[in-house]
């Protein structure tokens, strides 16, 4: 990040887990844009529909200067790009995906982040040793945990934890879920499809991601213990790591004002 005092640095690992033979799931690291997404609909070609996801959203790395509202645009010609595709190949109808992930932007002539969902893949942050997941699975089971009327331990076995309530591909689209915040030197991001939380509880992945500086190792060692642990669904992560940069800026970062109501907490309700 430009500016900042911060650099980036990524890792990245993917396995189709141990019980499917495809992998349904598509992952971006691109300067600036890292994503994961998660294709439902098997033989309706799931894994062309996060591919086309992913090659969307990649068209923002070419950019000088993005913005939270390109963000929300490219999520939706993502949409119309399924929808056409479908059209013109009757065999994919149905086809669909889930997209997460986590984007430089400009906002008020400032660098933040701007963090986006539409389903249940996920986006955890670690910061002081603190997990947290900052997206809101759009699933049954995941509105029902947010809303309280559920336990964790109830979600896990729930017989809804399947039926995803929003989605890439659908008419009328989805809205994406989209936090904009500034970054913050030391903090690690997680983007997971969501067969890493299948096998995983968020004490054993942030354990994990404690564990190991290397951002490429720590994606190594969640993808195998995720796959050893049953591998019942494809498993995709990408971990962003923000480093302080000695060579850019000395002085701590300083967390801008909010320049507009885009600009949230990562804890915050997200924009829609």
């Amino acid at each position: 990040m430009t500016g900042t005092g911060t650099r980036v640095r990524t890792g990245v690992a993917t396995h189709p887990g141990a019980v499917r033979e495809a992998n349904e799931d598509s992952v971006l690291v691109a300067p600036g844009v890292y994503a994961v997404a998660d294709g439902m609909g098997g033989h309706a070609a799931g894994d062309v529909a996060s591919a086309i996801v992913v090659r969307r959203l990649e068209g923002l790395a070419d950019r000088d200067c993005v913005t939270p509202d390109d963000v929300r645009a490219e999520l939706v010609a993502a949409n119309a790009d399924l929808l056409a595709d479908a059209a013109a190949n009757p065999e994919r109808a149905g086809m669909g995906t889930t997209v997460t992930g986590l984007v430089t932007v400009d906002a008020a002539g400032t660098p933040h982040w701007a963090l986006f969902n539409i389903g249940d893949s996920r986006v955890y942050r670690l910061a002081g040793g603190e997990l947290t997941q900052v997206t809101i699975d759009h699933s049954e089971v995941g509105e029902m945990l947010h809303a309280g009327t559920i336990t964790e331990q109830e979600a896990s076995s729930h017989p809804l934890r399947h039926i995803v309530t929003r989605a890439v591909g659908t008419d009328p689209g989805p809205k994406a879920d989209l936090w904009v915040f500034p970054p913050s030197a030391g903090e690690r991001f997680l983007i997971c499809s969501d067969g890493l939380p299948l096998e995983l509880t968020n004490d054993e992945i942030g354990a994990i991601l404690r564990a190991t500086d290397d951002p490429q190792e720590a994606a190594d060692a969640l993808v195998d213990k995720a796959v050893a642990a049953g591998g019942r669904d494809n498993v995709s992560v990408v971990v962003v790591d923000s480093e302080r940069d000695p060579e850019r800026d000395s002085a701590p970062d300083a967390a801008p004002d909010a320049p507009s109501s885009d600009v949230t907490a990562p804890r915050a309700r997200p924009t829609t």
